[in-house]
């Protein structure tokens, strides 16, 4: 099989911020989605673990940011939106090819979550098993639907709230597609297996050229 860098998007109507620390501290069978236990019924930690919280404790995630859907009236029904769940899986070779160890895999994983959701509640938990023990290291980058602080407007922002505390973070296919080009050239910049996610290799753009067909697109649909 082949692998590469690649990029999934989850997200969750589940109320209870509790279950996403659970899930990334504590080993899980995936097949079942159930915690797995020791003999004597207790959870287990996960054998190798990175984890770091953006504008909140790893630890608190849960507290700080029902407080923070309470402080704005957000997330208050079981049809909102909670969490948003975006993975960076790895290829097994970079390990021993490009020599990605899970403290650098966890390093580039902060780096483009500051970068593409500020603002926002985030835990980025970095995993070294791989998917049943496929061996490939992987990054959860889990955010709190509801940003938390202002931040500066950037390029990629869609709507002109998308940088305002008290508002949702804003999930197109637009957006995920500037996603995927922002981690093909941190791969590209780390020397790391990549294939372009988007289209075939002969029609390859960079970001920036992205962002401008984007903004472009975006002009026309308002005239």
């Amino acid at each position: 099989m082949d692998y590469m860098a690649i990029l999934k998007h989850t997200s969750s109507k589940n109320v209870n911020y509790t279950d996403v620390i659970q899930y990334l501290i504590f080993k899980y069978d995936e097949s079942i989605n159930k915690p797995l236990l020791d003999d004597f019924g207790n959870l287990q930690m996960r054998d190798q673990l990175y984890i770091d919280g953006i504008n909140c404790d790893p630890m608190t995630f849960d507290l700080e940011c029902k407080q923070l859907n309470a402080q704005y009236h957000k997330n208050q029904t079981n049809k909102e939106v909670k969490t948003h769940q975006y993975i960076i899986s790895f290829d097994p070779k970079d390990v021993t090819e490009g020599n990605l160890t899970g403290e650098k895999a966890h390093e580039l994983g902060l780096e483009f979550a500051r970068k593409n959701f500020p603002g926002h509640q985030i835990l980025v938990a970095t995993h070294t098993d791989g998917n049943n023990k496929s061996g490939n290291i992987h990054v959860h980058i889990v955010l709190n639907s509801l940003r938390k602080l202002d931040v500066p407007e950037q390029v990629f922002m869609e709507r002109e709230c998308d940088h305002k505390a008290g508002y949702k973070h804003h999930q197109t296919r637009e957006f995920l597609n500037y996603l995927k080009l922002d981690l093909m050239e941190l791969c590209d910049r780390e020397h790391l297996n990549q294939i372009d996610l988007l289209s075939p290799s002969t029609n390859k753009i960079s970001q920036a050229e992205y962002v401008i067909q984007q903004k472009g697109q975006k002009k026309l649909n308002e005239l």
